[in-house]
């Protein structure tokens, strides 16, 4: 007989999370079943096989995973009543089956996808589907009941020629279409799309490079910025002031600033846990750091626990806390132009230049890649050396001045 287990599995998701998956054993044998559902190990009880209470809607998650715990069993009962042993591979077949009869269009599979990671609070992972599938309907029109077949290499081709029409980057469509691949590997996974009509073998995403500038700027260019007056740009102020601060706290992240709260500092350290990589940092405060703190803790207008203006409210949802960082990036990003305009630098600057900034430049003062990878939380080195690759170039060209 068939035995049947939620269980969390080890492999970390790119959130930080864990995923829940049903684990079918038969004869020696097993079969895993993705629930859609993932959390922290210690939101989960291995146990009892559910979502403990410190998981957010744990009820209707331990509903929603026992039903589908519920539905296998049923399966090989009812075979086992029809006097039939089947193997895990027939089980799994009358399992998939029962979902490609449903005959789940494009469109629908996608709306299950967003509500899966909305429920599990991937907001920003929501966010980046909802934005692919409004414009990828938007290019075919009034169709709406597609299945999958007919994401053709030639159908993908005619999409980017549209997002380029609508000035569509590189890169902007790079992110829309890798969207679409995930979505077409989940489809597969779940066998609602056949392996036979997979598009992205033919339809490459990797031709989209993005040729972007040089992403750090010198210490000298950081120095124009950090005494930049905004007396005369008020509306700037806070755009300066986040760039410094992300530069001075080892890069840190956009999302990761703007949920610092004052609880966040302890005895002279800034005390968080990076969302994307749940690393724990705990940074020194610099004196440039603390000037921007004692400034926002004189300046708190908005009564919130906040240590930016940016979240107006203790008590948004986690989707209106990533349409208001959305927004607020946005403008984040146009101001630094702006300053850049006028502190006379001539280079493109982003949030996330801030971050480069920092790790360029402390190997410029001679710190080691190593030192530089463990203080951006970086899980090994190769990652910090993509951050650094521009620096290594300008080191060679002036290496080679010594042969001339």
């Amino acid at each position: 007989m068939a035995t049947s287990k939620l269980v969390l599995k080890d492999k970390v998701l790119s959130n930080g999370l864990y995923p829940i998956f049903l684990r079918i054993t038969k004869d020696r044998k097993r079969k895993y079943i993705s629930t859609g559902f993932s959390c922290e190990k210690s939101q989960w009880n291995d146990k009892t096989s559910e979502f403990r209470k410190n998981c957010p809607e744990y009820q209707q998650k331990n509903a929603s995973i026992l039903k589908l715990k519920n539905r296998c069993e049923k399966i090989f009962l009812d075979s086992f009543s029809d006097g039939k042993d089947l193997s895990i591979n027939e089980f799994e077949e009358i399992f998939y089956d029962f979902k490609r009869n449903k005959k789940i269009t494009v469109n629908q599979f996608w709306e299950n996808k967003i509500e899966m990671l909305v429920k599990s609070k991937q907001t920003g992972n929501a966010r980046a589907y909802k934005d692919a599938k409004r414009s990828f309907f938007k290019f075919l029109g009034s169709e709406k009941s597609i299945d999958f077949k007919y994401i053709t290499p030639s159908l993908l081709n005619n999409y980017e020629v549209f997002l380029r029409s609508n000035n569509g980057t590189d890169g902007g469509i790079s992110v829309k279409m890798r969207t679409i691949r995930a979505l077409f590997n989940a489809a597969i996974k779940e066998k609602i799309a056949s392996k036979d009509d997979y598009p992205f073998d033919v339809y490459k995403i990797s031709k989209l490079k993005s040729s972007s500038n040089k992403r750090a700027l010198a210490i000298e260019d950081m120095e124009k910025i950090k005494n930049f007056n905004c007396e005369n740009y008020p509306t700037l102020l806070n755009s300066k002031n986040y760039f410094l601060f992300s530069y001075f706290t080892r890069g840190m992240n956009f999302y990761d600033m703007m949920m610092l709260t004052w609880s966040n500092i302890e005895n002279e350290k800034i005390i968080y846990k990076r969302r994307k990589t749940k690393t724990n940092f705990s940074i020194k405060i610099t004196p440039p750091v603390r000037k921007i703190l004692d400034f926002y803790k004189e300046n708190n207008k908005n009564n919130t626990s906040y240590i930016f203006p940016i979240l107006l409210s203790d008590n948004l949802t986690p989707m209106q806390i990533e349409y208001r960082k959305d927004k607020v990036l946005k403008k984040f990003n146009k101001d630094l132009k702006k300053i850049a305009e006028l502190c006379g630098i001539d280079a493109k600057i982003t949030s996330y230049v801030a971050r480069h900034s920092f790790a360029t430049n402390l190997k410029q003062k001679g710190i080691s890649t190593d030192i530089i990878s463990e203080a951006m939380g970086h899980q090994n080195v190769s990652i910090t050396q993509v951050y650094l690759k521009d620096l290594e170039s300008s080191v060679i060209d002036e290496a080679m001045e010594v042969l001339l």
